[in-house]
Formats: structure tokens, C-alpha cells, sequence
């Protein structure tokens, strides 16, 4: 007869050393990843979204001082008051008009200079954006 071979008992057992635990620690590594790199990604689209609407609202207000009855002052109120109806009323603070000769023609210029938001609104950083209407004259 042959002696039998007497397994240990299940708790008596060593698992083999490895792998064992390392899918936790790479999801958290990547899942943090992904965080930033989707945080990222809202950043930017807010920073281009305030961009697209300071374009709008500046254009808008270069072209209502450049009419014929208005003054570019108030293209920089008409702007101001667009800027407030759009985005936080801090970013309508430092709005200019003026004015100036471009290639011969005279154009009014509105400039908003705002700050870059770098996490949320919160920003580091200025940007400047300018809007252009030509002046109208009446004959």
C-alpha cells in the first residue's frame, strides 16, 4: 500500500506572492489620472467659453458706438452691459473704447480686459479681447 500524501489544511496555505493586490493601486493611480485630465478638459472649455462670449459681447459694442449717432463710449457701456448680462459682472470692470485708424478707415475699437479663469472663475492671468466696428458717416 501506498502512503497517501496529507494536504495541509486550507488556512495553513501561502498564496503565492505577485500581483496580489496591485489592481487597487493602479485604478487609483489611473482613476486620479483621468480626474485631472477631465478637469482639465472642463477648464478649458470654460476659457474658451469666456473668450467666445467676450468676442461677441465687444464686437456688439464696436459696432453700437461705431453708428452714427453714438460715440464710442457708448459702445463701451453697450458692451459693459452685455458682458454683465453674460458673465460675472467682475470681468465687465476694465472695459475701454477708443477711436483709431486701421489701414485708412476709422473704426471704433473696444477692448475688455479680463482675467483667465485658471480653476474654476478664480484666475491667474490676464486676456485681452478687442472688438472692431467701422465708423459710420453719414452724407
Amino acid at each position: 500500500m501506498t502512503p497517501l500524501a496529507v494536504a495541509a489544511p486550507p488556512h495553513h496555505r501561502r498564496a503565492p506572492r505577485g500581483d496580489a493586490g496591485a489592481a487597487v493601486a493602479e485604478s487609483v493611480m489611473v482613476m486620479a489620472l483621468v480626474s485631472v485630465l477631465f478637469a482639465s478638459l472642463l477648464q478649458l472649455g470654460l476659457a474658451l467659453h469666456l473668450r467666445g462670449t467676450l468676442v461677441d459681447c465687444v464686437g456688439e459694442g464696436a459696432r453700437f458706438g461705431a453708428l452714427a449717432d453714438r460715440t464710442p463710449a457708448d459702445g463701451a457701456d453697450r458692451a459693459r452691459e452685455l458682458i454683465r448680462a453674460s458673465l460675472p459682472a467682475a470681468y465687465a470692470d476694465d472695459v475701454t473704447a477708443a477711436e483709431v485708424d486701421r489701414g485708412g478707415l476709422d473704426v471704433v475699437e473696444v477692448t475688455a480686459t479680463v482675467p483667465l479663469p485658471l480653476v474654476g472663475w478664480f484666475g491667474g492671468g490676464t486676456m485681452a479681447v478687442r472688438g472692431h466696428g467701422l465708423v459710420e458717416v453719414l452724407p
